[in-house]
């Protein structure tokens, strides 16, 4: 099993969205299958939600929420969770999912974010980074409206599988794009990623204001081995995703104004 094309959680724009990334075109298709993938139901949501623990009372962001998998856990398990996507087609699976209980936004992770400073006390961002290729913007809104002491956690692809599974192999210390196609329920989706080094991710994270807390290489859930024999082995034994936890300083204001 390859992490490089399979079903990331979430959605945000790359540029040319109109021709890569147009989760309105196949929300459906990509929700049925993100829904009870190995990948994703037994790795990727259970490692955020493991990182995230107690979220019992805490506002919690859900930034590039698909059609809203992990904000339901998140609301399952007490949060009040607010979600926000670029995909209008996502969103629209999402309400059907969570009904009134979360407030859905639509939005674009690359502009202003219409929440207030400080308005949150966890940001996830569930494969949502490695579709942007300047994380600064983006980040220094996540860092806006966390509160001090709020976290954002974020998993991404993990740089191992972004530059070793390609020939010919690109530069490690280079960002650099890459785009594969996916196939959904018969339909073809082109898709773009942008890859960097770990290096740059830890310092696009520290100059927004962040301060890392972990970082994870997590197994899959015990349970997806009788589900994926085949499959669970592969992600038991290889690289795949990289999770953070980063934190706002306690004395940060929540603001860079």
């Amino acid at each position: 099993m390859e992490c490089v094309g399979d079903v990331p959680e979430n959605s945000v724009p790359s540029p040319g969205r109109d021709q890569v990334n147009d989760y309105d075109g196949f929300a459906e298709a990509y929700s049925a299958e993100n829904e009870n993938s190995l990948v994703n139901a037994y790795y990727e949501r259970p490692a955020m939600l493991a990182l995230a623990g107690d979220v019992a009372g805490r506002r919690i962001l859900d930034a590039g929420c698909g059609s809203g998998p992990l904000s339901a856990a998140l609301r399952d398990r007490g949060a009040v969770v607010t979600g926000m996507d670029v995909s209008a087609g996502m969103l629209a699976l999402a309400r059907r999912r969570l009904g009134d209980d979360v407030a859905l936004h639509l939005a674009d992770l690359s502009d202003r974010l219409p929440f207030a400073d400080g308005a949150f006390d966890d940001v996830v961002a569930s494969l949502v980074l490695h579709y942007l290729e300047d994380w600064g913007p983006a980040l220094a809104e996540l860092r806006r409206v966390l509160s001090p002491g709020g976290r954002l956690i974020a998993s991404v692809e993990h740089p191992f599988v972004a530059y070793t599974f390609t020939d010919p192999r690109p530069d490690y210390f280079a960002t650099t794009s890459y785009t594969f196609d996916w196939t959904l329920n018969g339909r073809t989706a082109p898709m773009r990623f942008w890859r960097k080094p770990l290096h740059a991710m830890t310092d696009a994270f520290t100059t927004a204001g962040f301060r890392l807390a972990a970082l994870s290489e997590p197994q899959p859930d015990p349970a997806a081995r009788e589900l994926f024999p085949d499959g669970f082995h592969d992600l038991a034994t290889r690289t795949c995703f990289l999770f953070f936890v980063l934190e706002v300083p306690p004395s940060a204001t929540g603001s860079d104004d």
